[in-house]
């Protein structure tokens, strides 16, 4: 097709499946990792070193463990993906949990541009001269926004993960299709993060600054625009002295490290001004420009449409869970936390039948992504079982 990229691999893909977590593949990906943790770029990019972490051959060997016997499972077939254009290094773990469940695979990368994806792309193109059976099942691509071509490639896939806004996939998803092609899509989502106001006052030094390089590294990195990033911060036994301990320590993480752009500072006072009209009887406390802390009165059922960036945050104080099961909606996605009881996070979210809320994870765990996300089981859901009776 014109206009249309490979940065990787041709249009002479090989389209057919192998078996999920096959020798090959596992050993693919470690050779990934082991290049990556080699590398000087991971010092530069925690994203890589993310990855390469995550890529390792204990990791995929207990991912393997975990799914069971493949003797009576195979792929797909070609898995085409769309990846996020606002996350740099996503589009390879969406490649590594379809390779993993067995597929041949068509990528096409952020419309971004990123250090890092060229990067991985060299790195790609390295290891896969060892790996012929995967390279064949490989291809990376670009090409400006034109469902035409996203069409072609549609046409030929027998799965699909569309990473995107809700535009952007509902778009998508009318694109003509196998009748067997199965669609994972990844849209717009909203997370939180519940501090416990006592374990906070509890923590040593050495805690709080290890909790707010954490915390840190789930928003700020980020620029909040992660789906997994929190926008609200709801407290537990709410207190005044343990905010006050915990946004000063994080402060001080971001004035070590976060790069404050113009456009962001600007979006964010225009944000505040907005919210002193929208969001009546709320208070905003501004400390420099790199945190704003806006304190809601009630939380709203449309909560998850207010939202920051940049080091804006939502904060307000509840009795119990149950204040926020009531506002829980299918766009919820994360949970972070400390010092919480997760446990009972997690029944009351079961019996309270909720649709929204797929992660508990600690504070500093929001972007470690894995084949279970979403609610997905990844490797299963993109690799079909044969049934012997």
């Amino acid at each position: 097709m014109k206009n249309v990229e490979y940065i990787i691999g041709s249009e002479n893909i090989v389209k057919t499946p192998m078996q999920p977590y096959s020798e090959e593949s596992c050993n693919f990906i470690n050779a990934i990792s082991a290049e990556l943790m080699a590398s000087s770029q991971i010092r530069i990019f925690t994203d890589l070193s993310a990855l390469a972490f995550w890529a390792r051959k204990a990791n995929i060997q207990k991912l393997k463990t975990n799914f069971g016997s493949n003797n009576n499972k195979i792929g797909r077939g070609l898995c085409f993906h769309i990846a996020p254009s606002n996350i740099p290094v996503n589009f390879a773990f969406s490649f590594f949990f379809s390779l993993l469940a067995g597929n041949a695979n068509i990528v096409r990368l952020p419309s971004k541009s990123f250090a890092q994806v060229d990067y991985l792309c060299k790195v790609f193109e390295k290891v896969l001269k060892n790996y012929p059976e995967i390279k064949e099942r490989t291809a990376f691509v670009r090409y400006p926004a034109d469902n035409t071509i996203t069409t072609e490639f549609c046409k030929i896939a027998d799965a699909r993960i569309i990473w995107g806004g809700d535009k952007t996939i509902a778009s998508i998803k009318t694109l003509e299709t196998k009748p067997r092609c199965v669609d994972i899509t990844f849209a717009d989502r909203y997370s939180i993060c519940i501090l416990d106001s006592d374990k906070i006052l509890k923590a040593d030094d050495d805690s709080m600054k290890k909790l707010s390089e954490n915390f840190y590294n789930d928003t700020y990195l980020m620029d909040q625009n992660a789906c997994s990033s929190p926008q609200l911060i709801l407290w537990i036994n709410d207190s005044e002295k343990a905010r006050e301990k915990f946004w000063q320590s994080i402060y001080e993480s971001a004035a070590k490290k976060y790069e404050l752009q113009d456009a962001v500072s600007v979006d964010k006072y225009t944000k505040a001004c907005e919210n002193a009209i929208i969001l009546k009887d709320t208070k905003t406390q501004f400390t420099g420009n790199l945190l704003y802390r806006t304190e809601i009165k009630n939380l709203r059922p449309d909560m998850e449409n207010i939202r920051g960036k940049g080091g804006y945050f939502y904060e307000y104080a509840i009795n119990d869970f149950s204040e926020l099961y009531k506002i829980v909606n299918e766009k919820y996605q994360t949970v972070t936390y400390f010092g919480i009881d997760t446990e009972k996070l997690m029944q009351g979210i079961i019996q309270n039948n909720l649709l929204g809320i797929d992660r508990i994870v600690p504070v500093g765990k929001a972007m470690d992504i894995n084949v279970l996300w979403d609610g997905h089981d990844l490797a299963r859901e993109l690799s079909r079982e044969i049934e012997i009776v």
